[in-house]
């Protein structure tokens, strides 16, 4: 790539880990100082996050399930919640720390080797951390199926717990309330839904928003822009489907030259991704732009 880049990011039902390779990504989020990271690690977001690097970024993207995330982090989700941290700053849970697990990744010759090295460490980890909640994993199933529409009465009593246990727990593991962690999952449906061609009308009746301004609100607030705005920044040459973090969502923006606020000063460039089969409870890729 031969400019630098930037993207909006949107929420998504999921925590990631980056384990980067040479140059840092810039993350900017309302409310926060922006950081510059090689490597990091944050878990679920109920607000845009804007991602920028001067023209080259490489390294292994992995997407995970939260309760997965605080199994492999050995850290209670929360902590992470609306934020961008150095893997360093986590407590060592076991095996190879994450930060020397960037350089040994980034030091082996192919894309094969290094998933294999993936693999073995993250389970190891996985196998030593500490276990998710059954019911945890149990109500965030259900939340997940039902695009965030499950009320939160009814999923504390589908897990057998009071709310308020629910919400200490999602807390905890997933690292949202359960009432904001189901806004993430009707957000996301949203947006795919609307980036298949849905009207938006038709997406916030389909999605349990009040109405249309009630969705036009959420939506600017949880994706940075409003839904006319986002549909028209996915049209933009910049604009691909193989920029998506997660396949068949629409999750990301790159923006381009012409938009204002967020969407400003930008050029964006075509990415190279290499496709690893999922990971257990989650995904990973290989990111070179």
């Amino acid at each position: 790539m031969d400019r630098p880049r930037r993207r909006l990011e949107a929420p998504i039902g999921a925590a990631t880990l980056l384990l980067g390779f040479e140059a840092p990504l810039r993350i900017t989020r309302a409310g926060r100082p922006p950081v510059n990271l090689v490597s990091l690690v944050n878990g679920l977001t109920t607000a845009p996050a804007l991602g920028e690097h001067a023209g080259r970024l490489s390294g292994i993207e992995v997407l995970l399930a939260p309760w997965t995330a605080f199994t492999l982090f050995g850290t209670e989700q929360y902590e992470l919640a609306n934020r961008s941290l150095d893997p360093d700053e986590l407590a060592d849970s076991a095996g190879l720390p994450l930060g020397d697990l960037a350089a040994a990744l980034a030091a082996l010759p192919g894309w094969p080797e290094r998933f294999a090295l993936l693999d073995q460490v993250l389970l190891e980890r996985l196998r030593a951390g500490p276990p998710a909640s059954e019911r945890v994993v149990y109500a965030w199933s259900l939340l997940r199926r039902s695009a965030g529409r499950l009320p939160v009465p009814r999923l504390a009593e589908e897990a057998g717990w009071s709310v308020r246990h629910l919400e200490n727990r999602f807390r905890e593991q997933i690292g949202l309330p359960p009432k904001a962690a189901a806004r993430v999952l009707r957000m996301q449906r949203a947006r795919r839904l609307l980036a298949a061609g849905h009207g938006q009308a038709e997406t916030a009746a389909l999605c349990g928003y009040y109405d249309q301004a009630h969705f036009s609100g959420e939506f600017k607030a949880m994706t940075g822009c409003t839904p006319g705005e986002f549909l028209a920044a996915r049209r933009l040459p910049a604009a691909s489907a193989a920029a998506d973090r997660m396949a068949g969502e629409a999750t990301s923006l790159v923006l381009g030259p012409d938009r204002g606020a967020l969407f400003s000063k930008t050029r964006g460039g075509r990415a190279r991704h290499a496709v690893h089969p999922a990971l257990p409870l989650g995904e990973a890729g290989a990111s070179g732009g």
